[in-house]
């Protein structure tokens, strides 16, 4: 288990396995999930202050991660 909060295992916990063959079999889906990924690691680098970035930034980078995870779940429920 990663350390860093919203994790797409803490997002969608009991759905680990559809996401797998979501990824598997939509390169869509899969630059998705690297996104998500990627904004959620910016994400956590801010709250632990890792990285410097100004408030508004890490605000719209919560925006995008939600987006992402909105784009997930859609996926998700159409599968």
């Amino acid at each position: 288990m990663s350390n860093t909060p919203h994790t797409l295992g803490d997002e969608f916990p009991n759905q680990i396995d559809a996401i797998h063959a979501l990824k598997a079999n939509s390169s869509e889906f899969a630059l998705v999930l690297t996104e998500y990924d990627e904004v959620n690691d910016k994400i956590h680098r801010a709250e632990t202050r890792l990285d410097a970035i100004s408030e508004a930034a890490e605000a719209a980078l919560r925006r995008q991660r939600l987006m992402l995870k909105d784009k997930i779940a859609a996926a998700l429920t159409k599968a």
